[in-house]
């Protein structure tokens, strides 16, 4: 198995994350009820190309609750995942986990969040979103066990969608204030 700094693979890679932090000139309730559609992903995302709540009777940002998420990367590959909510209290934090094949909730491919606060000045918040990759296989993953030099450029680009992707809900919610 093809190690880093003397770890195996999988030790370098579960754990691996990123996360960026901004003040936003939205305030928190609008900003949540855009973070916890899932449905809407899709129109702000770079990569994510779709939402949808599988439980029908119950949709919504609840813990427990599940969607499903597609993903379309830079060589055309789209990719289906099954994300299950494991945190949701609004309006502060939203997390939930992205399931492998094994769909267990505590081995992930990986985990997101999203932290909201107050921040100063009226209708500011301060927002956390972050990406660690959990202990199941993923995409990313069987990248850095082929070549771990990967690992690190998927981090970055992870980087730039977040931010982008949050750069594009702050643009929507401003539409929506006028």
């Amino acid at each position: 198995m093809p190690t880093k700094k003397g770890l195996p693979v999988e030790d370098a890679v579960t754990g691996a994350r990123t996360e960026l932090i901004r003040t936003v000139d939205v305030p928190i309730e609008p900003l949540w009820e855009l973070i916890t559609d899932v449905t809407r992903f899709g129109e702000w995302s770079p990569e994510c190309i779709y939402g949808a709540w599988l439980d029908d009777a119950s949709p919504g940002p609840r813990a427990g609750a599940r969607f499903e998420g597609r993903s379309r990367y830079a060589d055309g590959f789209v990719s289906r995942v099954i994300c299950e909510v494991t945190e949701s209290r609004p309006p502060y934090v939203f997390g939930w986990v992205v399931l492998d094949d094994a769909e267990d909730p505590g081995r992930p491919g990986s985990i997101w969040r999203f932290e909201l606060s107050r921040a100063d000045g009226p209708g500011r918040t301060r927002l956390l979103h972050s990406f660690e990759h959990g202990p199941g296989v993923t995409g990313t993953r069987l990248a850095a066990e082929r070549d771990p030099s990967s690992l690190p450029k998927r981090l970055q680009g992870m980087d730039q969608n977040m931010a982008a992707t949050i750069e594009a809900m702050v643009r929507h919610a401003h539409v929506r204030r006028r």
